[in-house]
């Protein structure tokens, strides 16, 4: 087969998908390591912790600990210690950053047309059927 292999496609869009995304978050302060995505769930889960972070995203403590740290830095988040358990910490948005927010979500749909555009409707359906095939094997589940 001479057809380039899928984990490496895969990653040439990841890289691409990144590259866009880090230059038109710049304005916002929103960096690499998903801190898009950070953002986009306290806002929707306001008061979840650290750890329920990485567990519904997918990522290790330490890069959770570092978006986290950036979001709180830029002011798009506040710590509020829980009050069951002194040593976890809730997360809430901040007025800035439901203020910004929009214009994220903005990015991200653009983004996703951006992807789409040689796809129709039909195909877009299938490949995210397919992926989310895939991405089970890959996690171990």
């Amino acid at each position: 087969m001479n057809e380039m292999p899928i984990g490496r496609i895969i990653s040439m869009i990841h890289r691409q998908n990144q590259k866009f995304l880090s230059k038109e978050l710049k304005p916002f302060e929103i960096g690499n390591g998903g801190q898009h995505a950070f953002l986009k769930t306290i806002i929707a889960k306001p008061g979840v912790n650290q750890d329920e972070l990485s567990s519904l995203l997918k990522f290790d403590k330490a890069t959770t600990a570092r978006a986290v740290k950036h979001l709180e830095s830029v002011g798009y988040i506040e710590r509020q210690t829980d009050n069951n358990d002194r040593r976890s910490n809730n997360l809430y948005p901040t007025a800035k950053a439901h203020t910004i927010f929009p214009n994220i979500q903005e990015v991200l749909e653009r983004l996703n047309e951006e992807i789409t555009s040689n796809l129709t409707g039909e195909e877009e359906y299938q490949l995210l059927q397919l992926l989310k095939k895939i991405y089970p094997t890959l996690n171990g589940e």
